[in-house]
């Protein structure tokens, strides 16, 4: 590349002159190719050691005039050919003019302009990339993808110097992190170290300190652990490994999420040596906390953040913290965790006002909300520059602004578009502004479900006063009051201050009217409700009446959701339910529904409206419990390994106990998956749910731990998991909440006694008020990063598993080991997986799709089959490969969809390695017939049989297509069966549409794989038989399998005199069939009677030479006429073709065979099709018949169509030449092309002495 004119004072230093003229130098780093000795063995290590550019331009070209000592830089290179490219284009377009200067000063300075001026173009044309990456970081970046043999779509996120420890010995060199793979490059004194590690074949990442190694990052794969230290900001570099490690676990959980991903935002303004990815990665990696702070739709993006202080006026007091800015909300932290925190949507945001600077209130900002707040922040650096951004973003707010001048719930009937559901009917028994008009809109919708308007528990229990309730009354009514108090001095709705005092009321229990506003508002679900109105009213109209897997197992589920509870006893909860559920499975086909979502749903339904309660679902799922819900259950899975963790950490007396009872597994999915909800009375349950959609997934790790510590003794002394899961079922039982108001409801939970006394009750409160005390040290990071640990080992176990569940489905006469079978496996799933990251283009139906059954989840399209194919086949064809590969892939796609699983990529594979002769001529065979010819050569094939053919079975059958000619007779026999069925299909598939888009259902692939269970073993007897063109291709494979094999000589010699006895039989046979149709009538079918062989008579054709030893045309590959195969080649079925239109066969003497051969065999048999020089000049192939006029002038010629031949025919002439029989059942290991492939290819700098010997040589 070319390089801005830089000096350099000593220009031989650590150099080696290779060309010169009187005004450029082309140099050669030392220890760069082959030689150089010691010296070049230092300077290799500095290379690495101490400057990382130095090994990506291992050429440079100088220039110099000659008085001057100064040299100056003008390009570097890569490679030799770069390099040499470079100096001949300055050697042609600059020499003869630098001649005419007169001064040396011109001459330099004429360089410089000339060189400046190539970049700016070069740079010009690449600025549409959106190529910003400054140069040196795009120099790594070039390194990288030399060193490591990458792609161009494989993009360097950022490169560290550090060590990797070899043994016990550091190795200095460089860490590549890139979008897909960790790469380090170490050279030391002649000794090379190179790593390539996949992210997603990471299992643990991990930053830790031993005393063997300093502070250091560890990177296990399943095969190897690798650590590497001594890094200049060690945190940095392992924050953004976890990054992309993480990119990579969603892209194995979830691949459309992944593909979102890549869509990365493009900051506006580079930064030297920073990759724009790191940037972008940096941002998500912000942008994500501030999402999951404040609770804000996943879709918001962050702006930008400043420290400030702010008045609360609650206290009195300026507390210090960030302010947040982005396109929907300001937010602020305190610098204290539980001091302050606050969200102000924008929507409510009715004047922004910089008000007077003080001593005491440097740069004062105001803001103030529609419900009559106003919040004071200070000590703002860029205050002007603020106010600009935030006018800017409330200039972009809807001009019509949902919400109304009261904040909070209340807002919700304004906010909402008529079609959507009014706000619950507690809302009017609040205190409420004067101007809220509540009245009105209620009554509208209540008509159609009174679910619509309000919560479940207000319709089943709206006749118990408080009064009645006594003690419990009078709490309640408390609880009330303290919470209205609270909304007085610290503000009500979204721009409430959150403090201390908030989480206190909420750990003493929300009151049972203000449950379904306060989880709202805690959860977020009220913003993502707010500005999306209607939307579930939407969502309900389009889910209604389709049908899916979904839906099936809702309604299976519905009747099991809080049975005891007399709101879900009746049709009005039960419908409710379903509408909630369906809606979101529509929503979000990739979770649909899981079970325990219908606890949690029946719960949220109780305190709030269907819309409201659909809100708090889509909070949950989406945002609160990550991949809780998915087909695998991740997020739980991963949590469970948290509750692990944490048990070894907070109570290691027990941990071991709990592992060798293996408790938590069966415990922790039901506690966490639904809340707590179906294992413990319901009322207390409740409040645990209270403190969940405050403080997050920590109150459940904190109770889960509590109840353990309260139950350690009786679980030490327990035998078995029943045992352990008895005391722990008991003591769930009985958790009880004692200030509850509604009446008590029977738990159904399994109601666990032994005989004993029952347990003593133990009340809710005091069990969160235990956990607090005792495990209160949690915090919300530490859960983060511990989460991102165990995801890391949930996701690769699954994937484990998925390996072993579809090795398992491979039949066991596949003929590879369980090792083999294991190492295909990988190599398949890395295909598919880097096309999802390197091939853009690829069709969306190549996504792996995580709710299929595992053997369909990775499946691969016909370019991935033939690059794989390439790469194992123990048949290489040079350039022929392809096509074969081609071949194979239409015949393993026996659903025609383009893409291949497993299951069916293995089948073809073993088949070239496994197996006798037989079957591996057989497949040779059936790759050159229907299905595995290419559409082209069918469609060409078709044409001609208007011409040339009148099948017998298509005059009996006058509606049969012309393509039924083509199909052997198992295809016909499943299309004539499909035909039955189609009406009915047909209105099966509409009503499919019609029910919209659903996850495949799983009993279609079960009939599927029944099916291919019942498949008879083929016989050789059931091939169909082969044309002339088809047994031409086939000889066409033949000759390019041989060309490399060391035996090619006596292959070849042995495959012409096969060819030509073949072709002798195949013209007895045509003879045989031509002299039989005159005398039978036209309907019987010809391929009932099959021709004898009998010994060919000598003059039908001649013996095909073996080609000289010295023969290029004999040895290249079958690339030169392939082009034209597709449009003479001829498919007919099994007998071989009908007889000519229009004319009878009439019988046929030698000569006028001969003859006839002049125009119609050389025209389609063309000098190369053979791939033999002797076939041009006196070989005759065919003695076939120009059957008229037409035909002749449409194709130029025809492929006899009665000529057939047999696999029994075939079979038998190649047994007759031992050196063929060899040849195929020589064996070949698969292990060591499995290995080649899954080595990532790498070219070290030693490909730069192959070039300069090209280039000597």
């Amino acid at each position: 590349m070319w390089l801005g004119p830089e000096e350099v004072l000593v220009a031989n230093a650590l150099w080696v002159t290779e060309r010169a003229n009187p005004f450029f130098v082309l140099q050669r780093r030392r220890g760069h190719g082959k030689g150089g000795g010691l010296t070049g063995l230092l300077v290799g290590t500095l290379d690495v050691v101490l400057d990382s550019s130095a090994r990506v331009a291992p050429y440079r070209i100088l220039h110099q005039t000659q008085d001057s000592q100064v040299y100056w830089t003008v390009a570097c290179g890569s490679s030799r050919k770069e390099i040499t490219k470079h100096w001949e284009w300055l050697e042609n377009n600059l020499l003869q003019t630098l001649s005419i200067f007169d001064t040396e000063e011109d001459i330099t300075t004429f360089v410089k302009g000339k060189i400046h001026g190539i970049i700016a173009e070069e740079n010009k044309n690449l600025q549409p990339q959106g190529d910003e990456d400054p140069g040196k970081f795009k120099e790594a970046e070039l390194k990288m993808r030399k060193q490591f043999g990458m792609p161009e779509g494989e993009k360097l996120v950022n490169y560290y110097s550090c060590s990797y420890w070899k043994g016990r010995v550091p190795r200095q060199g460089w860490l590549y992190l890139t979008v897909n793979h960790l790469c380090f490059y170490s050279f030391l004194l002649g000794k090379e170290v190179s790593l390539v590690v996949q992210w997603v074949d990471v299992t643990r990442l991990e930053k830790n300190a031993t005393l063997l190694f300093p502070e250091s990052i560890r990177v296990d794969t399943r095969d190897q652990e690798l650590f590497f230290s001594m890094f200049l900001n060690i945190s940095e570099t392992f924050k953004l490994m976890e990054q992309l490690a993480n990119l990579a676990m969603r892209q194995l959980l979830d691949s459309e999420g992944f593909l979102e991903d890549k869509a990365l935002p493009r900051p506006p303004r580079p930064h030297s040596n920073i990759s724009a990815l790191k940037r972008d990665l940096d941002a998500r990696a912000k942008n994500e906390c501030y999402c999951a702070t404040f609770r804000l739709p996943g879709d918001e993006r962050l702006d930008g953040h400043t420290g400030c202080t702010l008045w609360t006026p609650f206290n009195k007091l300026h507390i210090p913290g960030q302010m947040f800015i982005s396109s929907n909300y300001i937010c602020f932290a305190s610098k204290e965790e539980d001091a302050c925190h606050l969200i102000i949507p924008l929507r409510e945001v009715t004047i922004v006002e910089k008000a007077d600077s003080s001593s005491v209130l440097p740069s004062p900002l105001s803001i103030s909300t529609k419900s009559k707040m106003t919040f004071l922040f200070a000590n703002l650096k860029d205050r002007d520059f603020l106010v600009q951004r935030i006018s800017d973003f409330l200039q972009k707010m809807p001009s019509k602004p949902p919400g109304n001048s009261r904040a909070g719930r209340k807002a919700s009937i304004v906010d909402s578009a008529p079609e959507s559901s009014p706000a619950p009917q507690e809302v009017s028994e609040q205190p409420a502004s004067p101007t809220s008009p509540l009245g009105g809109l209620q009554g509208s919708h209540a008509q159609e479900a009174p679910t619509a308007s309000q919560g479940l528990l207000k319709l089943f229990q709206r006749n118990t006063p408080m009064e009645d309730l006594g003690a419990k009354g009078a709490k309640e009514k408390m609880k009330e009051e303290s919470w209205h108090i609270h909304f007085f001095e610290y503000g009500r709705g979204m721009c409430m201050y959150r403090t201390a005092r908030t989480r206190e009321l909420v750990l003493k229990g929300i009151p049972e009217s203000l449950r379904g506003e306060l989880w709202l508002l805690f959860s977020g679900a009220w913003n993502e409700m707010v500005t999306h109105p209607g939307y579930y009213a939407e969502l309900v109209e389009k889910s209604t009446g389709k049908y899916s897997l979904a839906t099936e197992e809702i309604e299976r589920d519905l009747h099991r959701s809080m049975p005891e509870h007399p709101a879900f006893q009746n049709e009005l909860g039960i419908a409710a339910l379903r509408r909630v559920l369906t809606a979101y499975a529509f929503r979000n086909p990739t979770i649909g529904y899981c079970q325990a979502m219908n606890i949690v749903t029946s719960v949220l339904l109780l305190y709030g409206s269907e819309e409201e309660a659909f809100w708090l679902l889509v909070a949950l799922c989406e945002r609160m419990l990550p991949d809780y819900y998915n087909t695998r259950v991740v997020g739980a899975l991963v949590d469970q390994g948290i509750f692990e963790e944490l048990t070894r950490d907070f109570l290691p007396q027990l941990s071991e106990k709990m592992q060798d009872l293996g408790v938590i597994p069966s415990i922790s999915l039901s506690w966490f998956l639904t809340l707590f909800l179906s294992v413990m009375p319901f009322e207390s349950a409740a409040v645990i749910v209270d403190c969940f959609f405050y403080e997050g997934i920590k109150v459940i790790l904190q109770v889960a731990l509590a109840i353990l510590d309260a139950n350690m003794e009786q679980l030490l002394g327990c035998s078995d998991e029943g045992e352990a899961m008895t005391v722990l079922g008991r003591y769930l039982d009985n958790v009880v909440n004692k200030q509850s108001v509604s009446p008590p409801i029977p738990h159904l939970h399994a109601l666990l006694t032994s005989g004993d006394d029952p347990p003593e009750e133990v009340d809710i409160f005091d069990l969160l008020k235990v956990s607090y005390e005792k495990f209160s040290s949690l915090r919300a990071e530490d859960i983060e990063q511990m989460r991102f640990k165990q995801r890391l080992k949930v996701i690769q176990s699954l994937e484990d598993t998925a390996k072993r569940s579809v090795v398992r489905a491979i039949p066991g006469d596949i003929g590879f080991s369980i090792e083999e079978l294991e190492d295909l496996y990988m190599v398949f799933k890395a295909k598919q997986l880097a096309s999802q990251y390197w091939g853009s283009s690829r069709p969306a139906a190549v996504r792996r799709d995580p709710s299929l059954p595992y053997l369909e989840q990775y499946r691969i399209d016909t370019n991935q089959f033939q690059e794989l194919f390439a790469s194992l086949t123990p048949w290489a064809c040079g350039s022929h490969t392809s096509v074969l590969a081609g071949r194979m892939f239409r015949l393993l796609d026996e659903n025609k969809d383009s893409l291949i699983n497993f299951k069916e990529f293995v089948t073809g594979i073993s088949r070239m390695y496994h197996g006798d002769l037989t079957e591996k001529l057989k497949v040779l065979y059936k790759l050159h017939l229907p299905p595995a010819l290419s559409p082209e050569e069918a469609e060409s094939a078709l044409e001609a049989t208007h011409y040339f053919t009148e099948n017998s079975s298509s005059e009996a059958s006058p509606l049969a297509s012309d393509l039924d000619l083509f199909l052997p007779w198992e295809a016909q026999e499943a299309l004539q069966q499909e035909e039955q069925e189609g009406a009915g299909n047909d209105i099966q598939e509409k009503r499919r549409e019609e029910k919209g888009t659903s996850p495949p259902d799983y009993r279609h692939y079960l009939r599927m794989w029944a099916k291919e269970k019942e498949v008879q073993k083929e016989t050789i007897k059931d091939l169909p038989k082969m044309n002339q063109e088809q047994f031409i291709e086939l000889c066409k494979t033949l000759y390019n399998m041989f060309s490399e094999d060391p035996m090619e000589q006596d292959l070849y010699h042995a495959i012409a005199t096969v060819a030509s006895l073949l072709l002798r039989i195949g013209e007895v046979g045509r003879r045989f069939s031509a002299w039989s149709g005159r005398g039978e009538s036209r309907d019987s079918a010809p391929e009932e009677s099959e021709p004898p062989a009998p010994h060919p008579p000598q003059d039908v054709a001649q013996e095909l030479q073996p080609p000289a030893a010295g023969d290029p045309q004999a040895k290249a590959g079958g690339d030169t006429h392939l082009g034209k195969a597709p449009q003479e080649s001829q498919v007919v079925g099994e007998g071989g073709g009908g007889e000519g239109r229009g004319s009878p066969p009439q019988p046929l003497s030698d000569d006028e065979t001969k003859d006839d051969m002049s125009m119609s065999s050389y025209s389609v048999v063309s000098t190369g099709s053979l791939q033999c020089e002797d076939l041009a000049d006196d070989t005759v192939l065919v003695g076939g018949e120009a059957h008229s006029p037409v035909a002749t002038t449409h194709s130029g010629g025809a492929v006899d169509t009665d000529w057939c031949i047999s696999f029994e025919q075939i079979l038998a002439s190649i047994l007759t030449e031992s050196v063929l029989v060899n040849f195929f059942e020589k064996r070949v290991d698969i292990g060591l092309k499995i290995k080649d492939q899954r080595k990532v290819e790498r070219q070290f700098s030693t490909s730069s002495d192959h070039e300069q010997s090209a280039v000597l040589g």
